[in-house]
């Protein structure tokens, strides 16, 4: 090796450093290292109200379940460019689950035919959004809006404002117990059914539509430029409205989650305190999700939720009453912050995020 390829030849700190910025995954991975490990040593402190161990953690993925959901949602109409997003994917939550609430626990249907319903409904929603949005060309930001108080306001009357909340719909409850995984179980703590029920196959499902579908090379094509995708022949109006449409029916399987989750079809299931919009596009964009378009992958997701889930759980622990849901909205800001940060960082220096 020459003085002139050792000099360019960077160290193996520059190389790790370069790795960590630029490799969403590893970042989480160290971040929520950085959150066990500080959670663990103020419980050793007696600083929490109760114990941050692993029954707790496995016990919260309860909740990561719909925000990790709504998260590739958003990483979909992100992914689509021209400033794609979904303000209202937590109000879709909302009046999807009061349709389903109807169908399951007032109309007598089945379970699967109002399962069925729900989907049906949170993908004619989403192409309400995606038919303004790619069709019409209205900014997604606006659209959304609109449509997030449309929808709501939807939620609000269909039933008076009232949850429903019949036998049939409280039975539900059981979608969110926890359970031993079976051979291993008896080693770990149980986990909520919804991680094996509606995460996992919703992660794969959407993994396989972005890695190996044409589908998939589209929506990463348009994202990354949409005019250069169109003098290459691809359907840019029907690929971004296809992403919107999707994002509504993984919507309306969150809306049958969160009905078993509260055991009622509540009209604010999505939309309560900051809803679910919110959440959903902070932990797609710490996931690595691009908000330019043309870059995202479900595994930055999983972890950001799983990320964000646990640092929630734990503030809980250190901050009683109200006070804690407080300080998850400052830890929530602050997690944002940091990341567009980093983002800016990371494009100025190595070119991006991969």
């Amino acid at each position: 090796m020459t003085e002139v390829d050792v000099k360019a030849d960077p160290g193996l700190g520059s190389r790790v450093l370069r790795a960590v910025l630029t490799r969403r995954e590893i970042l989480l991975v160290i971040l929520i290292v950085v959150v066990l490990v500080w959670m663990t040593l103020l419980g050793y402190g007696g600083y929490l109200t109760g114990p941050y161990n692993p029954d707790y953690l496995a016990a919260s993925l309860v909740d990561a379940v719909p925000l990790a959901m709504l998260a590739l949602a958003e990483l979909l109409v992100i992914v689509s460019g021209r400033g794609g997003i979904d303000l209202s994917i937590g109000a879709i939550v909302s009046l999807t689950g009061m349709v389903f609430g109807f169908a399951s626990g007032q109309w007598g249907w089945p379970l699967l035919p109002a399962i069925l319903l729900a989907v049906v409904v949170g993908g004619a929603l989403g192409a309400v959004n995606g038919f303004l949005v790619a069709r019409l060309g209205f900014p997604a930001l606006i659209t959304t809006l609109a449509t997030y108080y449309a929808f709501k306001s939807l939620a609000v009357v269909i039933n008076a404002q009232q949850p429903i909340s019949t036998p049939s719909i409280q039975s539900l409850y059981s979608l969110t117990a926890s359970v031993e995984i079976p051979v291993i179980g008896h080693d770990i703590p149980n986990v909520p059914l919804g991680v094996f029920t509606f995460l996992l196959p919703a992660m794969v499902v959407v993994w396989l539509l972005l890695q190996r579908t044409t589908f998939g090379r589209r929506l990463f094509a348009i994202g990354t430029n949409d005019v250069a995708a169109t003098w290459s022949g691809v359907p840019v109006a029907a690929t971004r409205m296809r992403a919107y449409v999707l994002a509504g029916v993984i919507a309306g399987f969150v809306a049958v989650y969160t009905t078993g989750q509260f055991a009622s079809a509540r009209p604010d299931a999505g939309t309560a305190g900051n809803g679910l919009a919110l959440p959903a596009i902070t932990i797609a964009v710490l996931g690595g999700v691009a908000i330019t378009g043309g870059i995202g992958r479900v595994s930055g997701v999983l972890l950001a939720a799983i990320l964000v889930t646990w640092l929630n759980a734990g503030i809980l622990l250190l901050f009683e009453g109200n006070e804690g849901t407080q300080f998850q909205l400052l830890a929530l800001g602050a997690v944002l912050v940091f990341c567009a940060l980093l983002n800016a960082y990371t494009t100025r220096k190595y070119g991006g995020t991969r």
